[in-house]
């Protein structure tokens, strides 16, 4: 600490005096005991006004620990309400105590050497009055003398003159001090107690003030203070705790339901529920801390609780609106059907009766063809009498048996039939000849007949969606055949949807270090309305060949073409109607199966759909991959067991079918499932061909009723060759000419596979090569054979005369080049690899695509909605996991309160200095979890077009919950434990400041790093920010490195907030510590906004940090 420090840190003390003890000079000495009272308010009359002179110095220059003047001065020299102090040092002086205060340069002499005289036991150093030659009882300790020459008037401007002041040594006022060195007296402040010393004899020192008596001089007595500075070093003089001094020369016990803080003016009034007892320091407010942590419990409880009820009512409520519906369906289906069966068993009853009626009334007909069938249209032909024509009557040779049996169930429930079923045979008639059209017009009529109230829109929307598929179930069960499922897709309401052709020549993948080749020349194409199986042993580049076309290969070179609808363009431009189904079961696991497949199909079906339309796809998706049972269940985690794997894998591939793909690409989506449930799969997705979906699918051994559902197979060998690729029912006509016959009951792709691999020759020929295989091919088709493949082309015995390219010569030039390369030349290629492939990532992130898929989804507020919703659902399922973080915080809170105690001589900075330490690391580790947990279902969606910012805003709006919770629940422990002078207000504002920033800064770790690193670094930079803020001041950059760091900004913010409620006597102390820590008592507002800026930059390189790593993820 130099001396400049302690000199500014004292001289706010005693700058508000600096021209009042001037002043004072002008009053002469006053004899007679009646004037005196006047005298004693007509002199502090003169020091309010001469105080006011020095306010804009003072302002000026020590405004960084002084926020108003006016109330300093107040606060620490405002003794109009008793001036008894005064009243006594003039009898005790006998009228001379204005020449004995200091003077301006005696009180600026004083404080500017405050350090040099603590270090020399108190002493001034010398002066005009006490030197080595001239040291007269006065200069002593507690001692003062009046002016050598009466009545001088030292000017307030002179500062650099000290008066002569030698005479008439005496022991200073009580209520006064008067430092060794000088012969002057100064008042103390408010909220010290400076009475008159006492000897102790045993010691030899004068009490309280501890200072000696100087020897050789009997007739010398204890004084008055000596010193007033920091607590530290003059703690003597501050009013004792439990005891309050409301004048300089009283101090009084504190009474019963009352407290007395150190340095107290008054007792203050205990809270109610608080045990006081007198004399009592602080008042004990824990209860007020447990009351607080009890209501934050209960309301979360509250919170918690209703929003679980809620959540579980809304789920049945749905789940019997979802049975009603489909019972209705169901019902209302039936009863189509059978209306069929009876018009079928009308028509054979007329077309018999017509029979019968020319067979036996051939020349007098008793009923007219025509007045037969009006009968037959207006229905009493089937009237309730049936004496005319009775069903019985119906020739056996001229209907089924099973048709006539169905009749006569339909007769019992005919009357029941009218109600929900067409009223007249027209609309059979037209049902009979266009089901799809006479359907859709019948449930047109009725819906605008019925339109539902907004309290039924989910149920109507569930008895629509029902019913369309209660009828898709009626057709498929009518006609089996191709031409029955050709005409159910044109006719039965499954929708074309935009075709996605893709072809590609040529295709080939090097990686980008080695220049070694997963994938050689791929020629093909995939066509819309049918589904191709992509095969092949391990290594053969099965992935890699489905990246390249979905564009989500990374880290290699890709060449060749590939083209969209016959254009070479991108496929990310067509990405809103692209579906991609990843090897791994990426799905929410804290979400239950319908709540997974309905937030990807309102975040990606056209806007324009109607809410109809988009519950039907999402149940049709649930029905038809065989969901219905778990669809409320929860999908499950590894700690916490869902459905099984194979429900999992299915609701993995459902992710992408309820957004109504036109491309689809799977990566080994039958990979852990049963024969059922591949078999299940493989059935919605014949279904989805049918409405024109190019679907593209990986797949190792499929079964052979599976194999047999494929339209197309790409074929690949060991090295990324292809083997064959066309339709599957001319593989066995195509191996078989290259003489590989397949053997009865063996299971063709397990043949294949065993082929490709080499362990199983084909039958006489003992020497096969399946090298040869990826030759033959390109011979068959007319392509290119490359020069590496020459020698197993020699091997077929067929005329090399076709082409080859050179693309072997340049493979083995590069590795003769490669070996001759030596190890600094390998190093830097290696590097100047990375640095590529690094930028080709970069690049890529900043890339825009042309969106040419012509479909709108929803936009950002709209997507913002639905991630809200979803993670806030989220959140409170893992309410047990919030319960954890905010019991840590009350333990954490209780440790640092008790420990770190707030105490009036360090202000409560230790307790500060621990929560600035704590806290954030708390706080840090718990928000690594918003990010960290997803990252994997984020790359998913992003991949998919949906809104990335709308998806970081949703996390963190729900984040604001805990934000705003947790600085409650850790200061409900802490702040009533540590009991500091500032209040819960302000604590709780810096608080929530402090968690606003640290949890922006846990999102850069969770989003840039592992999450081991990021841990790490969440322990870590607490820790470092603290122990880097609580340096000493300085200059340079040590003082840039520190103003960078949070918790410089924490810890002032705390500080002042602290230090405000210090006044009076604390003036020097207060000043002391805000001036050695580089503080300001008017930038707690700054403080306040610094920290919220640092949390929202924080947000932002997240933010970018979210966009641009991982970026090849994101594709």
């Amino acid at each position: 600490m130099g001396n400049s420090t302690l000199y500014l840190r004292a001289i706010c003390g005693f700058i508000v005096v600096l021209g009042v003890m001037a002043q004072l000079n002008d009053i002469a000495p006053v004899n007679g005991e009646n004037l005196i009272s006047q005298f004693s308010s007509l002199a502090y009359g003169k020091i309010l006004d001469m105080t006011s002179n020095l306010t804009n110095e003072v302002a000026k220059r020590y405004n960084f620990c002084i926020r108003n003047i006016q109330d300093e001065r107040n606060d620490a020299f405002n003794f109009s309400s008793n001036l008894d102090f005064v009243y006594k040092c003039i009898l005790e002086t006998k009228g001379d105590m204005v020449n004995r205060l200091c003077s301006v340069p005696e009180i600026k002499f004083y404080f500017s050497n405050y350090l040099a005289n603590l270090q020399n036991g108190g002493f001034a150093k010398p002066n005009k009055n006490c030197n080595i030659s001239s040291w007269v009882s006065g200069c002593e300790s507690g001692w003062s003398s009046t002016l050598s020459l009466p009545f001088q008037q030292p000017g307030l401007h002179n500062s650099n003159e000290i008066p002569a002041r030698t005479a008439n040594s005496e022991p200073c006022c009580e209520g006064f001090f008067c430092p060794p060195g000088l012969t002057c007296m100064i008042p103390c402040p408010l909220g010290a107690y400076c009475p008159k010393a006492r000897l102790n004899i045993s010691t030899g020192l004068c009490d309280p003030y501890g200072y000696q008596l100087p020897p050789g001089n009997d007739n010398h007595t204890c004084g008055a203070a000596d010193l007033w500075g920091d607590v530290g070093s003059t703690k003597d003089i501050f009013c004792q705790a439990g005891s309050y001094c409301p004048t300089t020369t009283q101090n009084l016990s504190c009474s019963s339901r009352h407290y007395c803080r150190q340095g107290s003016t008054s007792e203050k009034r205990c809270y109610p529920l608080t045990s006081c007892h007198p004399n009592t320091v602080n008042q004990d407010i824990r209860v007020y801390g447990i009351m607080l942590i009890v209501v934050i419990i209960f309301m979360l409880l509250l919170i918690y609780s209703c929003s679980d009820r809620v959540l579980i009512i809304r789920e049945r409520r749905r789940a019997k609106s979802r049975e009603a519906a489909s019972f209705s369906a169901r019902a209302r289906t039936q009863a189509l059907e059978r209306w069929r069966l009876v018009r079928e068993a009308a028509v054979l009853r007329k077309r018999s009766l017509q029979r019968r009626i020319s067979r036996k009334f051939s020349h007098n007909n008793s009923i007219k063809p025509v007045e037969e069938q009006e009968m037959f249209a207006s229905g009493t032909f089937f009237s309730d009498d049936a004496s005319t024509f009775p069903l019985s009557t119906v020739v056996e040779d001229d209907m089924p048996r099973e048709s006539s049996i169905e009749i006569e169930l339909v007769s019992k429930e005919e009357s029941d039939l009218y109600n929900i079923c067409p009223a007249s045979f027209d609309e059979l008639d037209d049902f009979q000849e266009d089901p799809a059209s006479a359907l859709n017009a019948y449930t047109v009529k009725k819906r605008k007949a019925h339109t539902p109230r907004t309290g039924h829109r989910v149920s109507h929307s569930l008895e629509y969606a029902y019913g369309e598929i209660e009828k898709e179930k009626m057709r498929e069960k009518t006609n089996l055949t191709l031409t029955g499922v050709i005409e159910r897709a044109s006719l039965y309401g499954i929708q074309t949807r935009p075709k996605i052709e893709v072809s590609f020549m040529d295709l080939s993948l090097a990686l980008t270090g080695n220049g070694k080749k997963i994938l050689r020349n791929v020629t093909g194409q995939l066509m819309p309305g049918r589904i191709a199986a992509v095969m092949g042993p391990s290594g053969a580049g099965k992935t890699t060949f489905l990246n390249a076309l979905a564009g989500k290969a990374t880290g290699c070179v890709v060449t060749g073409s590939v083209f969209i609808n016959g254009k070479q363009e991108s496929i990310h431009s067509y990405k809103k109607i692209v579906g991609f189904v990843p090897q791994d079961d990426i799905i929410h696991g804290n979400l239950t199966v319908e709540e997974n497949l309905w937030f990807s199909a309102k975040c990606r079906l056209p806007v324009s759909m109607r809410r109809e339309d988009k519950v039907l796809v999402v149940e049709r998706a649930i029905e038809t991959l065989g969901l219905q049972s778990v669809r409320d269940s929860l999908v499950g985690t590894v700690e916490v067991r869902g459905i099984s794997g194979g429900q999992r894998k299915r609701v993995n591939v459902g992710l992408e079918l309820v957004m109504e793909p036109s491309l689809l690409f799977l990566d080994e989506p039958t990979s852990g499932l049963d024969s059922t449930s591949s078999l299940l799969l493989l059935k919605a997705l014949r279904r989805e061909a049918l409405a024109g979906v190019n679907i593209c699918m990986v797949l190792h051994q499929p079964s052979y009723a599976l194999f047999k559902m494929f339209d197309d197979l790409v074929l690949l060998a060991k090295g990324g060759c292809p083997v064959y690729l066309g339709p599957v029912h001319e593989i066995e006509e195509y191996f078989s000419s290259l003489g590989i016959i397949f053997p009865d009951r063996v299971n063709p792709p397990d043949y294949f596979m065993d082929i490709l691999e080499g362990i199983v020759k084909p039958e006489g020929s003992p020497s096969f090569d399946c090298n040869i295989l990826p030759v033959n091919w390109m011979y068959h088709k007319g392509y290119e054979i490359p020069r590496d493949l020459q020698e197993a082309f020699a091997k077929t015995g067929i005329s090399t005369s076709s082409k080859a390219i050179n693309e072997g010569t340049k493979k083995e030039s590069f590795e003769i080049e490669k070996k001759n390369q030596s190890f600094g030349q390998d190093f830097w290629k290696d590097v100047w690899c990375n640095i590529e492939l690094k930028w080709d990532n970069i690049s890529h992130s900043f890339r825009k695509f042309e969106d040419l898929s012509n479909r709108r989804t929803p936009n950002f507020f709209k997507q913002f909605r639905l991630y809200l919703s979803r993670i806030a659902k989220q959140r409170f399922r893992d309410s047990r996991i919030q319960s954890q973080d905010y019991l840590i915080l009350l333990l954490c809170g209780a440790c640092i309160g008790i420990l770190a105690k707030a105490t009036d001589e360090g202000f409560g900075i230790l307790g500060y200095t621990y929560t600035s330490i704590a806290l954030p690391l708390l706080c840090m580790i718990a928000a690594l979890r918003t990010f960290s947990l997803d990252r994997l279902q984020f790359w998913r969606e992003s991949a998919a077009g949906m809104n990335r910012l709308a998806y970081f805003i949703a996390k963190d709006s729900v984040d604001l919950f805990n934000i705003v919770i947790k600085p409650l629940v850790y200061l409900s422990m802490f702040y009533f434990f540590s009991n500091p002078r500032s209040t819960f207000a302000q604590n709780y504002i810096v608080t929530l400041a402090l968690v606003y920033c640290v949890v922006g800064i846990a999102y850069i770790f969770a989003i840039a790093l592992d999450p081991g690193s990021a841990q790490l670094c969440s322990v870590l930079i607490p820790v470092v920010s603290t122990l880097i803020a609580t340096q000493p001041n300085s200059n340079g950059i040590l003082k840039y490195l520190i103003d960078s760091t949070y918790s410089r900004w924490l810890l002032e913010a705390y500080v002042v907030a602290n230090v405000e409620r210090y006044a009076g006597v604390w003036m020097i102390s207060r000043c002391g510590i805000l001036l050695r820590r580089g503080y300001r008592v008017d930038y707690w507002v700054r403080c306040i906004s610094v920290l919220v800026g640092f949390g929202a930059v924080a947000r932002m390189i997240a933010f970018s940090c979210l966009i641009s790593f991982n970026r090849k993820r994101q594709r």
